[in-house]
């Protein structure tokens, strides 16, 4: 780092912000005010140009690009698992309780910007500003640098890989469960079986309350009624977390 990013950095009035990146993560950002922008809940958006301006589109994009990056870590790590165990590994490590306790343990949520009612509303407002973090340090530094920051100062560091894998989760039994205590139905189809043999694969889908929530392909019933299960819940608690 140069003198003047030195200089500038310590006696900005984001110097905390800025102290924190580096300590956490190891880096100085070039572009502080992404950083800044990552962490403005929609609570408390601010107007520009006529719009509200929040951290909405960093989350959607680091949502992208975080998932990008542990979708290849993944099929690196393992080149012999098939992709529903792939895709639920993916869900282990990028869930919303994941992120919401990644962030808290890290320290970033002491960053977020929000009115005091949303804490309580929002549930996932700490993981959604891990993946806000995520899209302004693309922004800010590139897909390779965001890359080798998610892999050696988050997965190596904060996740035990052998132990997530261990880690059993049932979203089929979870999206029951949602199910019963909101009074509403759930039911898994077989609706296509695709080729022959060895190489047969079949679809499932989900629907609630009569409405397609989430489709999935496998090798087994089983394992796509898995796939699809974790699609819905997904759509299930977006509907929680953003209610119109």
């Amino acid at each position: 780092m140069n003198l003047y990013r030195l200089f500038r950095n310590y006696f900005s009035s984001d110097k905390a912000l800025i102290r924190s990146i580096r300590n956490i993560f190891g880096f100085y950002p070039k572009n502080v005010s992404l950083y800044k922008l990552a962490f403005l809940h929609k609570s408390v958006a601010i107007e520009q140009n006529g719009h509200k301006v929040s951290n909405e589109r960093m989350e959607y994009l680091g949502d992208a690009v975080l998932s990008s990056i542990v979708a290849d870590y993944l099929f690196k790590k393992f080149p012999y698992k098939e992709e529903g165990f792939l895709t639920e590994m993916r869900s282990k490590l990028v869930s919303r309780e994941q992120l919401n306790k990644l962030s808290r343990r890290i320290g970033l949520d002491k960053f977020i910007q929000s009115n005091q009612d949303s804490k309580s509303f929002y549930r996932s407002m700490e993981g959604d500003a891990f993946e806000a973090f995520i899209g302004a340090l693309y922004m800010d530094r590139g897909y390779n640098f965001t890359k080798k920051i998610v892999v050696n100062r988050i997965i190596n560091v904060y996740f035990d890989i052998d132990e997530l894998e261990k880690l059993e989760v049932n979203f089929k039994s979870k999206l029951i469960e949602w199910s019963q205590k909101e009074r509403k139905t759930v039911e898994f189809n077989m609706i296509a079986e695709i080729g022959v043999g060895s190489s047969k694969q079949y679809i499932v889908e989900v629907r609630i309350n009569q409405n397609l929530f989430g489709t999935g392909q496998d090798f087994s019933i089983k394992g796509a009624e898995k796939i699809a299960a974790e699609k819905a819940y997904t759509l299930v608690l977006l509907d929680e977390q953003h209610p119109e």
